[in-house]
């Protein structure tokens, strides 16, 4: 039990002394090529192209659901998402883009 503890301590002060996190961490591929997707489609939207805010929002949706965690920001992403994609396909890219801009917010909360 004793040797136990000690082999903790340790691992606790190498992974403090190296910078090291003890558990995954928002670095989830999934939730950063989200992030990417849903910037790309904040450009296009600002450019007047409502249909390629959607696709890259279906992008971004796709990652983010599949990042497998549970966090309220990927949850407010992922409504954000949705939106952008439903007002990107409608042709409205000034509001699609207020969506994906929501989203690239809450995705760079998560945590």
């Amino acid at each position: 039990m004793n040797r136990t503890i000690q082999c903790g301590v340790l691992v606790l002060a190498a992974t403090a002394l190296l910078g090291l996190p003890l558990v995954a961490q928002a670095d989830n591929k999934h939730v950063s090529e989200a992030i990417e997707h849903a910037k790309g489609a904040v450009t296009h939207g600002k450019q007047g192209h409502a249909d390629a805010v959607a696709q890259h929002a279906e992008e971004a949706l796709k990652h983010a659901q599949a990042a497998g965690m549970k966090n309220p920001h990927l949850d407010e992403g992922i409504k954000h998402l949705k939106e952008a994609i439903a007002h990107g396909k409608a042709g409205h890219a000034d509001v699609a883009t207020q969506h994906a801009e929501g989203a690239v917010t809450h995705l760079s909360e998560v945590k």
